[in-house]
């Protein structure tokens, strides 16, 4: 899987499973990165962050079956939803997002998602894992191949390479933030692909023997 690398104006990079494809674009002038779920089945497809640039956006969603089925924001800063209103005005298209961040943004999700909701994209089927902190309805999404059993999950901004997403000052925040990271993810996938909502991706090995570090400085 490498970093799974991508660069703002760059070309998407996936990564191919049995049943499922992700594919990750950077988009917008913060770099975000944009996922797109390719139920191979059936064609359905899921975008996480309609970041910015929705003409890219479109063009990424044509890279899968062309359709768009689903799109869910994984926390309600602006560099994450810039393009979500013209992105979910696509016909057919249903919008989720942590229940805690919903009222929120520019369009009300239809989905008001927590710890522990599953989402069904076609015969694929994703897990929602709660992560407060770095907004107070931050939601990462995670994705078992059921032939590999490898793990692939969607952070958000709540974790990086390096450490978990700014909390703004707030030692409550921060708290709440590494102590989800790390029961929901490092003690619950322990083999886990992580890929976040800026940067390379990494993975739970690699990030789990610095966590008495992050918690030690305090971000």
């Amino acid at each position: 899987m490498d970093a799974f690398h991508v660069t703002p104006g760059g070309p998407s990079v996936r990564i191919t499973m049995p049943r499922l494809h992700l594919r990750k674009a950077s988009v917008g002038p913060m770099d975000n990165n944009a996922y797109l779920l390719t139920d191979v089945a059936t064609g359905r497809q899921c975008l996480v962050d309609a970041a910015a640039d929705p003409d890219r956006l479109d063009r990424l969603v044509d890279e899968g079956s062309g359709r768009l089925d689903l799109i869910v924001t994984t926390h309600r800063h602006h560099d994450h939803v810039g393009a979500l209103p013209r992105m979910s005005a696509r016909p057919g298209v249903v919008t989720a997002a942590g229940d805690g961040d919903a009222d929120a943004l520019p369009v009300t999700p239809v989905l008001r998602l927590t710890q522990g909701d599953t989402i069904d994209l076609g015969e694929s089927r994703l897990r929602v894992i709660g992560l407060r902190g770095h907004t107070p309805g931050g939601i990462a999404l995670e994705y078992t191949c059921p032939d590999t059993g490898a793990v692939h999950i969607l952070t958000g901004d709540s974790l990086f390479p390096g450490g978990v997403g700014n909390t703004h000052n707030s030692g409550e925040d921060f708290a709440r933030l590494v102590d989800d990271v790390e029961q929901r993810l490092f003690e619950a996938y322990p083999d886990a692909h992580i890929h976040p909502g800026h940067g390379d991706s990494t993975t739970v090995a690699a990030e789990r023997p610095h966590l008495a570090e992050w918690r030690a400085r305090g971000w």
